[in-house]
């Protein structure tokens, strides 16, 4: 809701700018109308458009074998394996207060809006009504100058009768039924009630509106070929007061915008010229606003673990994922037994202490049972289950690529060593073999290789049992921070 606000906000400002300093001076009244609710109209459906360009993404996250103590770490969030302390977070009942003040509020919006309507409909039908033209005069006994609310012209009975009431005044209000000015007006009030918090939504009514009279103006002129006296006219009648805020009314602003407006020209190349620099302008809007960055698809980088060749785009899950069908992943623990019992936790900030990361304010603290299925695909990328792994040993090739130091660092049994340690080893002392890339902004001065691997010994696998597949997940709690602060 947040983005969508600040979106169409921001598109009204700028729209609503370029009309006031390169087009509300201009006589292309019939352009600037539909201008202005086109820039409505777009402004409310920019958060919508999204126009996707490809950017190198970043590296994929780097994933730990289960046995290690350190954090696993992505952009930003990570899992801790260390303790944490447990609180319950409180709700939080300022949105339900803002939404119930903008329900109550709107509400009110709605019933004065459709009672103004209703009023207008019912004066009509309570007056004396005349056909004139397209149009239908209502005779009101009310003293007041003419106004028109769709096809209806209000006007003085007592004005009528006397013909008090001058041609070009029945040729204005004639313009506004005629070009259905009222509809504009109504569309405008319905945003204003919908978004009544939004203060630039008056300064569109009030441009929309001054545009309708410039276009009623225009009209009278080109009919009465009278300048001097309809000005005068309006002057006469501009200290009349008009409450109806949904009719277009004579004296609407009657300023010297509209006295100097009856008196200018534009010509055809100049008002060609604005209207096409509107385009690459309008475009730009667009472009910036609608603008949303996706991971271009990288090049594959050639990596080749047991004799088999892996793809880089795989490297972000454990070794076991890549080989999809090995012949003893049968009776795999389920999930639900997996990971039974086990917290699951999201802090809003994790900080840095001497060893391990603190949470602070608790946003969710669940058992895995309690958990809803909408925050287990939170939790999806972390719902791994360990699947039991097969004793394949390196190819000599493949070993002697590891001694290097710039592309990989090194754990041998879950102790991290020197390259130079694996000439220590041949080819068949290793059990097995787990790789994963590392983040750029996860790799430090101590290792700042790209990739990291495991090697694990006959003794130390079968120690650890990593034939078998784990029935349970080994710590009590899984937790995550949303924003990771360094002391």
């Amino acid at each position: 809701m947040e983005a969508f606000l600040l979106k169409s906000t921001a598109s009204l400002i700028v729209l609503l700018g370029i009309y006031h300093l390169f087009l509300e001076k201009e006589k292309m009244h019939t352009f600037n109308r539909f201008y202005l609710l086109f820039s409505l109209l777009l402004s409310f459906t920019i958060p919508f458009i999204t126009i996707e360009i490809a950017v190198e993404s970043l590296p994929k996250p780097l994933l730990l074998s289960q046995s290690d103590s350190i954090p696993v770490l992505t952009q930003d969030k990570s899992i801790d394996v260390g303790a944490a302390t447990v609180q319950k977070s409180g709700k939080n009942y300022i949105p339900i207060i803002l939404w119930s003040l903008y329900a109550l509020t709107t509400l009110f919006l709605v019933i004065r809006f459709g009672k103004n309507i209703y009023d207008l409909i019912l004066k009509a039908k309570k007056s004396q009504k005349v056909a004139f033209n397209c149009s239908t005069l209502v005779l009101s006994k009310e003293e007041q100058l003419p106004h028109t609310f769709l096809q209806y012209i209000f006007i003085n009975e007592d004005d009528f009768n006397s013909q008090n009431i001058q041609q070009e005044l029945y040729t204005h209000e004639l313009t506004h039924v005629r070009q259905k000015h009222t509809y504009d007006v109504l569309f405008i009030e319905i945003l204003k009630t919908l978004f009544w918090f939004n203060p630039i939504l008056v300064f569109y009514k009030k441009a929309i509106q001054l545009n309708h009279e410039f276009l009623a103006d225009e009209n009278v002129v080109e009919s009465h070929k009278n300048v001097s006296f309809y000005q005068n006219l309006l002057v006469e009648k501009a200290s009349w007061n008009s409450n109806f805020y949904l009719a277009s009314n004579l004296n609407f602003s009657v300023t010297k915008k509209r006295l100097i407006m009856m008196t200018k020209t534009t010509s055809k190349s100049r008002a060609f010229l604005k209207k096409i620099a509107l385009v690459p302008v309008l475009a730009g809007l667009v472009f910036a606003s609608c603008i949303e960055k996706t991971a271009a698809k990288d090049k594959e980088q050639e990596v080749w673990i047991n004799g088999e060749r892996v793809k880089e785009s795989e490297m972000n899950q454990p070794i076991s994922n890549w080989k999809k069908k090995q012949p003893n992943e049968k009776n795999q623990t389920n999930e639900a037994a997996y990971f039974a019992g086990v917290r699951f936790i999201i802090y809003k900030t994790g900080t840095w202490t001497k060893d391990r990361l603190q949470g602070k304010d608790i946003i969710l603290d669940k058992t895995y049972e309690e958990l809803t299925a909408k925050e287990k695909d939170r939790f999806k990328p972390y719902l791994r289950i360990p699947k039991s792994h097969v004793k394949k040993s390196p190819t000599a090739a493949e070993l002697e690529d590891y001694k290097d130091s710039k592309k990989y660092a090194i754990w041998i049994d879950d102790v991290n060593v020197k390259n130079t340690e694996l000439n220590k080893y041949s080819p068949s002392d290793i059990a097995y073999v787990l790789g994963s890339s590392v983040m750029k902004n996860a790799r430090t001065q101590k290792h700042p290789q790209p990739f990291q691997f495991h090697f694990y010994t006959h003794n130390y696998f079968d120690k650890k049992q990593m034939g078998k597949a784990p029935e349970k997940y080994p710590l009590d709690k899984v937790e995550i921070f949303d924003k990771i602060i360094k002391n």
